[in-house]
């Protein structure tokens, strides 16, 4: 995910949230990742100010929430860009017709 998180962080002119899943669905329909493993791939997301508002979505326990709010209480909020008015498209690749 932090690909994609970070090139919205780049481009996005407005507050960016995430809340992932704990982990992929397991074959009884469970998540397995941890508070700890979500804390651990979070905390750099918030260190690098890519995000305004984290939480979690399926399979997140209090726990997990617990977690990842001490993950954003050692982070920075995001700082959205200037982003230029301009005509852009999207497609397999983003597109500036005009600026």
């Amino acid at each position: 995910m932090r690909p994609f998180l970070a090139e919205l962080s780049r481009v996005a002119s407005c507050r960016v949230s995430v809340y992932p899943n704990a982990g992929l669905p397991n074959a009884f329909g469970g998540y397995d990742e941890t508070p700890d493993d979500m804390c651990h791939t979070m905390t750099p997301w918030a260190q690098e100010g890519l995000v305004n508002v984290m939480g979690g979505c399926c399979g997140t326990t209090p726990d997990h929430i617990h977690h990842i709010a001490h993950a954003a209480s050692h982070g920075k909020p995001r700082v959205a860009p200037v982003i230029q008015t301009a005509l852009r498209l999207s497609g397999l690749e983003p597109f500036t017709a005009a600026a």
